[in-house]
Order: C-alpha cells, then structure tokens, then sequence
C-alpha cells in the first residue's frame, strides 16, 4: 500500500518540531493514520473529534491525577483517535503507569513533549503535509478514474479494470456475478477461492439489502478487511465487486471501488441491453403462444424449440403491465425515446422477476409488457414472491426516464401446462380492465370476485336489463333529483349493513342516512335486505360499477380548512 498518501505517527515523529519528543507507550501503532491535528482542553470531546486525530494537550483536563487521566485516555481510544502528545509543565509532571499501561495494551502512541511547544506550530507544519498528500491523492484518483472510463471503451472492460484496480491497491480483486463464474485477480489457489466465496456466502442477506448506489460493505475476515460493492444500474444488483484489503481502508480506496463498479456497471448495462433486444426477436413465439393460435402440444414444441419440456412442466402465471402514462412523459416523444424506456423498463422488470425465483419470457405490445412468469420453485408459495417483484417495479426511481412512469398490472391465475397460456392472458386482461373500480395498482384475478363472472355475461344486454330489473328506480331517481341514492346503496351494503360505519364512510350526519335508506327502502321495497334480494342487488350493484366504474366511488375525507 502507498503510505505516502497518508501522514503517520511515525512521520509525524520526524518533523522537526518533534525533536525532542520522546515515545512512552504504543510504539506499536506508529503506522496510524493522522487525518487531522486538534488541540484538546476539555474532558468532554465527544463531539468534538471524528477520529484519526492526532491530539495535543497541556494536560489541563486531567486534573493532576491519574484516574483522570486515564479516563481521558480511555475516552480517547473509543473515539478512534490516532495518538495523544502530552506537554510537560504547568499541568502535568510525569506519566502516570495507569496511562502508560493502557496506551501499550491499545497500541496507541503516547508521545511527550519534556518542554513548551507551540501547539500552533506542529498544527500548521502537519496540516499542510496533509493538505498536500490529499490533493496528491485526489490528482492520482483523478489519473486512474480517466483510465477506467477509458477501458469502458474496449472489449475486455472488466479484466481490466479489475487488473487495474489490483494494480492501484495492492488488494486481492473478486469479481462475483449473480449469473457465472467468480473472477479473481491476481489469481490465487482453490483452497483461497473457496475460503473467500465461503466468507461471502454467509453475507448474502446483508448484501440482498444493498443496492448500487450503496456505499460499500464492510467486513472484517482474519487479517485482512473486505470492501464489497454492488455493481449494477436502475436500482438493480447484477454482480459484487469485492476488495481483499491487508491494510485498513481507506477513503481512496473506497473511491477507487466505486469507480471501477460504475465502469462495470455501464458495460453491464450495455450487455444486457443487447440481450435484452436479442430475447425479443428470439422470443417471437412468446406473442404467438399468448394468442392462442398453438394449442396442439405438437405445435408447441414446434414453436418453443429444445425448451419446451422444461418450460411446460413450470407453473406459470400471466402479467400484464400497462405503462399507464407512456405517452404523456414527453410532449410528442420520438420512437426512439418510446423504445428507451421500453427496454429500460423491461431490464428492470427481468431482474426484479429473476430476483425473487422466477424466470420471464417477455413480449411488448406499444404500451403494455405481457409476462409470462415462469416459477423456478414450484414447491414454494408463489403469490407473495410474485406481490414482491410486481411491488419492486412501483419505485422506478433510479433512472430520469422511468421515475415518472405509471404501471398498472393485471394478474391471470396460477397454471400448468403452456397450452393455458392464452387463457392466463385473458385473465390478466380481466383483471387489468377493472383498474378503474378497485383503483389498485396490481390486481390478481383470484380477487375479481363477482366481476368474473359479469364480465363474461358483458354482452350489451344482459348486464343492462339485470341491472334495470334491481336498481332501475334508484338510478332514475339519482337522475331526475341529483341524490347519491345508488352510492348510499352500494356503501351501506358493502359494510354489512352498518349505519354507522355507511354514515361516516358517506361524510354524512346519521338522520341524513336514515332518510336515505327510508327513501330506498320505498323505491326498492321493504323486503330489499332479505337474503335473495339483497344478493341480487349487490350483483347489479357490481354490474353498474363494470359499466360504469366512475359513478361509484367513494367520496375521500374533506380537507381540513386552515
């Protein structure tokens, strides 16, 4: 490691204004980092240091006994600063062995000064040692990162940079796609490879959490300290980069990871975008398989290929997701700006769907991706992994052209056997069409309840006349008089026949809702909660809602007045 990045104890030691100073404990830690000098009076410095200090004191907080001091010291050690140097004379008189003893055990450097200092001095020599090695090491970060974006533009992006970052470190490389082999640079034995991919085997879940745009993760491992850092784009994690450091690392250490992540990153992207367009000019057949042209088992295998036996014998369920405001993102936005948030789109949603055990085959449709999730683990429940992938696609927050962008996504029910997929994209279309009455962003077909049976009844005729047969007088009601008669309905049902709960859910008083139900009780008849004909009347009380899902809505609470 290149030490002349950063000031030690040990340099330190050899200015000049050091001369005289004598070291009388901690010999062992002179290799400790000085980030900053501060000069400290007070016994209460918590907020005062951030660490890697070198401190200067007259002693003044000591009281003039040792268990002050000590507690001092002590106070010192926890807040990692790098070595204390005491000046002998008004304040303190000699070491006390307390002080001694725990500066040895800690291996922090007690440096004693055996006559007046100008503190200011030793502050303005070391400052501007520090100043220039940390302007000299950013000009060397600046070198290197130039030369990573530089290898961006070859063919073998990241052997090189993982080379290169190797060569700038001095720290064992490990490149760990999620899909392939682990990379290590330079190499080292079979024996260290599996010691390493065992260490990071029982970091997973930790690292599940992380997303690219994380600082890197620390972990310590016998005597070397890992830096491990998600490599990915759109809020996804393709791969981890990982840093073996046999020193303590440092900030441009972790500047350098994150460099050399970030070039990774954009040839990753740059991969996947090209597969991504490959798999939908080879996954041509995912469209006909949707439109349920091939229903013989022969054609099937015919379309699918070599694939076929493995992917029929998946359970599979149909997604529909609708990119709701597609056009409206951009004021007459190109094809161009169309395809790219297509395809940036459908990354996302590949990795989400991969993430939580599913594989996709995809197919676009002008504003709508239609899925067709594959369940790699059959013998697990499926419907909250599914609600999790779908859930991760409502944050697009990671790039400028997605973050704005409004899904709305329609489920089919869970099936086996290929030759249902036509009927589970029916199904997803089902359940997409009844965005407006449930006004949920994802909606699986299992929760249509009624409405799958009403829309296969959706004939023109037979939903009108059932509708006008049960509710025809309250609808003409509401009409001629401008009353809410047809809601009260619907909200006092939908609640089990509570008065209480219909009142406050409608924003109104009790006696408004009593000469409500009063009045629909007398266009409807008094027997209109008996069992059959309440059913009946929830029915086209649903049917209505499917003609007509605006008309229904419950109102929202009035805002506060200021």
């Amino acid at each position: 490691m290149d030490t002349d990045r950063f000031l030690t104890v040990r340099e330190a030691l050899q200015r000049p204004l050091f001369r005289d100073a004598q070291i009388v404990a901690g010999a062992n830690g002179l290799s400790r980092q000085i980030r900053w000098v501060h000069i400290l009076e007070t016994p209460n410095f918590e907020t005062l240091i951030h660490g890697d200090e070198m401190i200067l004191t007259t002693g003044m907080a000591f009281q003039l006994d040792s268990q002050s001091s000590v507690s001092f010291l002590n106070n010192l050690i926890e807040q990692k600063a790098t070595c204390l140097c005491i000046e002998l004379g008004q304040y303190v008189h000699s070491i006390p062995d307390g002080l001694v003893e725990l500066a040895e055990r800690h291996a922090f450097p007690l440096v004693l000064f055996p006559h007046t200092v100008r503190f200011v001095d030793i502050t303005q020599d070391l400052h501007s040692l520090i100043i220039n090695r940390h302007h000299r090491m950013l000009q060397e970060l600046e070198s290197i990162s130039r030369e990573f974006s530089r290898l961006t533009l070859t063919s073998q992006v990241t052997p090189g940079v993982l080379k290169l970052l190797y060569r700038s470190t001095s720290s064992q490389i490990l490149f760990r796609p999620l899909k392939g082999k682990p990379v290590f640079f330079p190499a080292i034995s079979q024996e260290e490879q599996e010691d390493l991919l065992a260490v990071l085997g029982g970091l997973w879940e930790e690292l599940a959490e992380l997303r690219p745009n994380a600082a890197p993760y620390l972990h310590e491992h016998g005597n070397r300290t890992l830096l491990l850092k998600p490599v990915g784009a759109l809020d996804q994690t393709w791969a981890y980069l990982v840093m073996a450091c046999p020193h303590k690392p440092e900030e441009f250490d972790y500047l350098l990871l994150d460099s050399a992540s970030l070039s990774i990153a954009q040839e990753l992207l740059r991969t996947r975008y090209m597969e991504e367009r490959k798999q939908f000019s080879e996954n041509i057949w995912v469209d006909e398989l949707l439109s349920g042209r091939h229903e013989d088992e022969q054609q099937l295998k015919t379309l699918i290929g070599p694939d076929f036996k493995t992917l029929n014998e998946m359970s599979f369920r149909v997604c529909l997701i609708e990119m709701e405001n597609l056009y409206d993102l951009h004021l007459n936005p190109s094809e161009n700006e169309l395809d790219a948030i297509r395809f940036h789109l459908s990354l996302i949603l590949r990795s989400a769907f991969e993430r939580f055990s599913f594989r996709p085959l995809l197919t676009l449709k002008n504003n709508r991706l239609a899925v067709i999730a594959l369940d790699r683990k059959a013998k697990a429940p499926s419907n909250k992994r599914l609600q999790q992938a779908l859930d991760s696609l409502q944050s697009l927050q990671a790039d400028e052209k997605l973050k704005d962008l409004k899904l709305i996504i329609g489920v089919g029910r869970p099936h086996l056997n290929l030759k249902h997929a036509y009927s589970g994209y029916q199904e997803a279309i089902q359940a997409l069409s009844l965005y407006a009455c449930y006004k949920k962003p994802i909606l699986f077909y299992e929760e249509l309840g009624v409405f799958q049976l009403l829309l296969n009844l959706n004939d023109g005729t037979t939903l009108q006349g059932f509708i006008r047969n049960y509710l025809g007088p309250i609808i003409d009601y509401d009409e001629t008089k401008g009353s809410e008669l047809l809601l009260t309905l619907k909200v006092y049902l939908d609640h089990d026949g509570s008065k209480q709960i219909a009142a406050q859910k409608l924003f109104i008083v009790r006696q408004s809702l009593y000469y409500r139900l009063e009045k629909i009780s007398e266009l409807l008849g008094e027997d209109f909660m008996s069992p059959e004909n309440r059913i009946s009347i929830q029915v086209a009380l649903r049917a209505y809602q499917l003609l007509h899902p605006d008309k229904l809505t419950e109102k929202r609470a009035p805002a506060n007045d200021a």
